[in-house]
């Protein structure tokens, strides 16, 4: 099994740390993101560069959150980028209503 990306370690920590109106700060992220303590700089420029993705709401000083409008996206990117299976997208991202139309191409 590959490691995954440090992108990758960063999300998975954010979905299974998501909780709606509760932003995560970079500090709390990065303890709890599967990633090595060498990797800590890259994970900070990450975390400022998540801060503008359409799938993240950045809520300043409080941290950022996933946007579950967006979800759509974020099954993209775990899936093209992450190397995500389908059936484990859909587990983790309970909240998107939008599993019939999604296409995985």
């Amino acid at each position: 099994m590959r490691k995954p990306s440090v992108k990758c370690a960063l999300l998975a920590a954010m979905i299974a740390e998501h909780r709606w109106g509760s932003p995560i700060v970079e500090e709390n992220l990065l303890s709890i993101a599967a990633i090595e303590t060498n990797d800590y700089p890259t994970a900070s420029d990450i975390f400022d560069d998540l801060r503008s993705k359409p799938y993240i709401t950045n809520q300043g000083n409080r941290g950022i959150e996933l946007d579950n409008s967006e979800f759509s996206q974020l099954a993209d990117v775990l899936y093209h980028e992450c190397d995500w299976e389908p059936f484990e997208i859909k587990s983790r991202l309970k909240h998107y209503e939008g599993w019939e139309n999604h296409n995985w191409a």
